[in-house]
């Protein structure tokens, strides 16, 4: 699938693109238990688009710019207004 098909709602999404920016880490409270987890935010494109890849935990780590990742089972949601593709607990993060 290509980024410029992805639109808000899509589940079970598979996408092969490369990272080109990431931002810093930042700490966040689960609203679920009184956990903090780590999250950080990729761009990541291919030649018909660019999207924001939401990265969690030990998934921050395992991606660096210029990297080609591959989502499988991802979902695609609406954060501020713009649509961000999210791994998820059934999804999986590969780093080529």
């Amino acid at each position: 699938m290509k980024i410029k098909d992805l639109r808000n709602g899509m589940k079970h999404v598979s996408v092969e693109a490369k990272v080109m920016e990431k931002s810093d880490t930042r700490e966040v409270l689960s609203r679920f238990s009184d956990t903090t987890h780590r999250v950080a935010t990729a761009v990541i494109g291919d030649e018909t688009g660019t999207i924001k890849l939401t990265l969690w935990n030990e998934q921050i780590n395992q991606v660096n710019v210029e990297d080609t990742v591959k989502v499988e089972n991802g979902y695609v949601t609406s954060f501020r207004g713009e649509i961000q593709l999210n791994v998820g607990r059934y999804g999986k993060l590969t780093v080529e």
